[in-house]
């Protein structure tokens, strides 16, 4: 490549062509006609995240619903004939949500044996759909959630605790439609691919009992910052052990699979095996071990974290975009280079960026906007810095989540 503005161009169109791997319309169509549902009784579908109205859209063009719910996120919630759709709040639960939840949980209820139970499950449906267990209130599962996202926590961990206080997650839709037939259609967003990890597993076995619940959350030192109840439930141990959810789970879209598209657009690239997960910090030195010679280009995709402790404003994609230009700059790497890092639902954290895009001159145009990246980074402001040197990606909402994919190219 000649120069920066093609090589960030290449960047972009291969994040892009794993994006479009994740298109859940051809995933549904083409799970739904291999493997058709079973004849018989009245069909509900519940399709919830991210990428759920394309995947009712999808389903509905092959089956005929009796009944179809959609619960997604602000933006997306744009009317389908025949279909209930309802938005709620994401990566914070909200009242929305909790009645979102109820009704899903009412409509699994009402099935009967001869009946069938179609659900959607992508990336989101855990903050979109809290169902609190008798007992708990939402603002205690807001407090709870909102300790684990700025604590660190990766997504299995964070899920094990969701799990342990909710009677929607770790297979609870599909024990609330028990005796009715459950097959589950999942677009994962997670390293992996644990279907019990993504999106709590409405329709899976759950990750792991309360008590283990517990201990994960003393290791993470949120224990005495958690709402007496949550405290109180957690420690009940006459509880009776939950009978494991009956369902048809289907893996339909991955990572892993828009990362071999993305090699396919490339024809050159090489994938790095190992997920990108930990610590962004971690994971920035990470992305600079794998630096290739000059013409290389390699894709990374997985799921990093951060842990909070600024007042600042960004997503893990934006922090390490960051993180990696600033660890660039610190040890004096030669040669020209780019690095792209982007959730592919088209959003990064709570702002309107899907991530960011950087450069060896991405430090240089921080400071000649008066920005210090180091205090940047201290106060997790990734937004505005890379807002002031120009390297934010901003598009508009995907459709589809399947977690995060990372192109580092060297020119």
């Amino acid at each position: 490549m000649k120069d920066f503005a093609q090589a960030r161009a290449e960047a972009v169109r291969l994040f892009k062509a794993g994006v479009a791997a994740a298109d859940p319309t051809e995933s549904v169509v083409r799970s739904l006609r291999d493997a058709p549902l079973p004849p018989g009784g009245r069909l509900s579908l519940i399709a919830v995240g991210k990428a759920a109205p394309a995947m009712a859209k999808a389903a509905l063009s092959v089956v005929e619903a009796d009944e179809t719910l959609v619960v997604t996120i602000d933006g997306l919630d744009a009317a389908i004939p025949g279909a209930e759709v309802m938005a709620a709040s994401h990566p914070v639960p909200d009242e929305r949500g909790e009645r979102a939840a109820r009704e899903a949980l009412r409509r699994a209820s009402a099935l009967g044996p001869r009946d069938h139970l179609l659900a959607l499950v992508s990336g989101g449906a855990s903050a979109l759909l809290p169902a609190p267990l008798e007992g708990l209130t939402l603002a205690d599962k807001i407090a709870v959630n909102r300790l684990l996202l700025s604590s660190g926590a990766d997504i299995r961990e964070t899920n094990l605790v969701r799990q342990s206080l909710s009677r929607l997650k770790g297979g609870g839709l599909a024990r609330a439609a028990h005796p009715a037939r459950v097959v589950s259609l999942v677009l994962s967003d997670v390293v992996g691919d644990d279907l019990s990890v993504v999106a709590s597993g409405p329709t899976a076995p759950p990750l792991g009992t309360p008590a283990e619940a517990a201990a994960l959350l003393r290791r993470l030192h949120l224990w005495d910052r958690l709402p007496d109840a949550v405290r109180t439930h957690l420690l009940r141990s006459d509880r009776p052990a939950s009978a494991p959810p009956v369902a048809d789970n289907r893996l339909i879209g991955s990572n892993t699979l828009s990362l071999m598209a993305m090699a396919e657009a490339s024809g050159a690239a090489r994938i790095v095996a190992e997920p990108l997960i930990g610590d962004v910090a971690d994971a920035a030195d990470t992305v600079l071990r794998h630096m290739p010679e000059p013409g290389g280009v390699v894709l990374l995709g997985g799921e990093t974290t951060v842990h909070v402790v600024g007042g600042g404003l960004g997503g893990r994609n934006q922090e390490l975009a960051l993180r990696v230009a600033a660890l660039a700059k610190e040890r004096g790497l030669a040669g020209d280079w780019v690095f792209l890092s982007a959730g592919t639902d088209g959003r990064d954290g709570p702002t309107d960026a899907a991530g960011g895009l950087v450069d060896p001159g991405t430090i240089a145009r921080l400071r000649a906007a008066g920005v210090d990246p180091s205090d940047a980074l201290a106060r997790n402001d990734s937004y505005h810095a890379l807002q002031a040197s120009r390297d934010l990606i901003r598009m508009a909402p995907t459709g589809t989540n399947v977690a995060d994919l990372q192109v580092l190219i060297r020119l």
